[in-house]
């Protein structure tokens, strides 16, 4: 009988997650990894500093164990930032400094969630005061699903930039075929939209 273990299980989840985003930047220059594909701006660096930063305040902050504890934080994780300074990088953020903070997270993260319980309290401070008390099992959860809820919008937006398109590397979870095949089907879907539409 195999033996439940809830925590490594989320944690493969949220591993599956941050990878995947981690994929979607590989062999792209750097404009194509800046590149606003979305009226709102979405990029695929913008994506992971973005989930750098939730995975700093959430097993971070919320837990009494801030990342930035001996240095100050980066600009755009400072209350007083612009809006949306989390979701973009500046021409002075080089893609190996992004990369390397969030996998300077995960190492944090893992660390908070090796050393607490699932169902250790913490304290979100930009939540609303009702909601702030939090367990490290709901703060998973959430994390899982904003990381994995990111990893689709970064799949979407490489496919965009260069056709490239799969859940993981070499495990790509796409109905075979071949560009003619899917051509052909992105004709055929948009037939029936018309047709649907009347």
């Amino acid at each position: 009988m195999i033996e439940p273990n809830p925590k490594a299980d989320l944690l493969r989840y949220l591993q599956e997650g941050r990878d995947a985003l981690l994929w979607k930047l590989d062999g792209l220059s750097e404009y194509d990894i800046r590149r606003p594909l979305t009226p709102t701006g979405t990029n695929l660096l913008g994506l992971v500093k973005h989930v750098a930063g939730v995975e700093l305040g959430y097993f971070g902050d919320t837990f009494g164990r801030p990342f930035f504890d001996e240095e100050p934080p980066p600009w755009w994780y400072t209350e007083d930032a612009e809006p949306n300074a989390d979701m973009w990088a500046t021409a002075d953020e080089s893609r190996e400094d992004i990369v390397e903070l969030y996998r300077q997270a995960w190492d944090h993260s893992d660390s908070t969630i090796a050393t607490l319980t699932l169902d250790a309290i913490g304290h979100v401070p930009w939540w609303p005061e009702e909601r702030r008390e939090v367990t490290l099992h709901h703060i998973l959860v959430r994390v899982i699903t904003d990381t994995q809820r990111h990893a689709g919008h970064a799949d979407i937006v490489r496919e965009l930039i260069d056709g490239t398109v799969g859940y993981l590397q070499g495990k790509e979870n796409l109905a075979p075929g071949d560009q003619a095949w899917w051509e052909g089907q992105r004709s055929r879907l948009e037939r029936v939209a018309r047709e649907a539409d009347g």
